[in-house]
């Protein structure tokens, strides 16, 4: 079955001992693919291509930045700016004149459309990398399920999980009618909320433990389990911060 390729990466995030699971599956993804992009591969065409059309986020290209292979980033953006000058041109001729130019005809923009607007939107929204990692992290949340299906090993490890960032608890939730149903949906379900209502208490108590220790009178308690309790809220909260997993 096609997911069985995608087992390893995810079972390599249930052992991350993080967490979010599913954030250090995306982290692992992100970290793949910007090295992908910096490899020989930007020199392929139909990478290259890919990359023109739809440039990087602000967030991949300052990290695809700070890799420091700068010959191999400038040769990409300097392909990209040339294909985004020709779309800026045709954009603001659009605007201009209030034609769309079409094959050999010239239309009239449609009413109520904005090119400028849908334009900027386009290139905001648009990110190679982006688009990579959800093509695989998509795989990931199908395998997950299947797994979880089939495999009481699976289960029994995310039974035994930290739960998940909030977004990707969220996502869980959702999709799980897309894969599970009857008595399947509702058992699933039910242990996710309850898995993570406790360990977002959990969490919380480990937080207030840590801004208690800056209290002199619990200068000389035990920091517990609290000490990084703040990377790790701020990864519950809002995912994929910068929490530090104790393999690597």
């Amino acid at each position: 079955m096609k997911e069985e390729i995608y087992t390893i990466p995810v079972m390599d995030g249930f052992m991350a001992e993080t967490e979010c699971p599913f954030c250090a599956m995306y982290r692992k993804l992100e970290s793949d693919s910007i090295n992908f992009v910096l490899s020989p591969s930007y020199m392929e065409e139909d990478v290259r291509g890919e990359t023109n059309e739809k440039g990087f986020c602000k967030i991949h290209l300052k990290q695809l930045y700070d890799k420091g292979n700068a010959l191999g980033l400038a040769l990409m953006m300097h392909s990209h700016l040339k294909h985004r000058i020709d779309g800026l041109n045709q954009v603001l001729a659009q605007a201009d004149s209030g034609k769309v130019q079409k094959g050999l005809f010239a239309k009239k923009v449609p009413e109520g459309s904005n090119p400028l607007a849908d334009t900027r939107k386009k290139w905001n929204d648009s990110c190679y990398i982006c688009d990579r990692i959800q093509q695989s992290f998509s795989r990931y949340l199908s395998t997950f399920f299947h797994m979880w299906k089939k495999q009481a090993d699976f289960r029994k490890t995310v039974e035994e999980s930290k739960g998940y960032c909030l977004d990707h608890f969220l996502m869980l939730y959702d999709h799980a009618a897309d894969y599970l149903k009857g008595d399947d949906l509702t058992t699933f379900r039910a242990m996710l909320k309850a898995q993570q209502q406790e360990h977002l208490t959990r969490m919380a108590d480990e937080l207030e433990w840590f801004t208690l220790k800056f209290d002199y009178r619990y200068q000389d308690k035990p920091w517990k389990n609290s000490k990084d309790a703040l990377p790790r809220t701020i990864l519950k909260v809002n995912g994929q911060f910068a929490e530090k997993e104790k393999n690597s």
